[in-house]
């Protein structure tokens, strides 16, 4: 018996764990987390990552939203989105981030990526000049990596009369 809000049988990770194991009976093909790994120890945490990674591997699309990963989970991403203030300023392999933000940020040897970038990426509210500042120049790096990787990627690529347009509408991409 799993419980409900008034007697609790179980702790909240296997509770947590319990509600994934629940959603995989039915073989989905795309799964969808948020934060499937907070409030859980290292161990625990690691063991959902490591579950997804097989799930990926097996095909399956698996996107999840994971604060402060440990060093060994966020090692065995595939790929990343790190985002600043509500936009993107790096999409790739977790291997890459250093070289992503080299000459920007130093990123000490020894030391989990995915803490030093979630230091870099904090904005404190209210914003002052100096956060938009960094949150602009973030972004404009993205976009610039982006727009060459997007040009070299067209080159390999005969596309003949198609054209290609992002309309976007209301915050969704048409």
């Amino acid at each position: 018996m799993v419980g409900d809000a008034q007697n609790k049988f179980i702790s909240g990770g296997e509770r947590k764990r319990t509600a994934i194991g629940v959603e995989m009976i039915t073989d989905p093909q795309l799964i969808l987390l948020d934060e499937p790994t907070s409030g859980l120890d290292s161990f625990k945490a690691f063991s959902i990552v490591r579950y997804l990674k097989q799930q990926a591997l097996k095909g399956k699309t698996v996107l999840a939203t994971i604060h402060q990963p440990s060093s060994e989970a966020y090692a065995a991403f595939d790929k990343v989105i790190l985002m600043c203030d509500g936009n993107i300023v790096y999409s790739g392999q977790p291997h890459k981030v250093q070289d992503h933000f080299f000459g920007m940020y130093e990123f000490p040897k020894y030391c989990n990526p995915a803490d030093v970038a979630m230091k870099i990426l904090s904005v404190n509210y209210p914003k002052k000049e100096a956060d938009e500042q960094m949150v602009k120049e973030l972004v404009e790096k993205y976009e610039k990596e982006n727009k060459v990787e997007d040009l070299a990627l067209a080159s390999k690529f005969q596309l003949g009369d198609v054209k290609f347009e992002k309309r976007f509408k209301a915050g969704c991409c048409l």
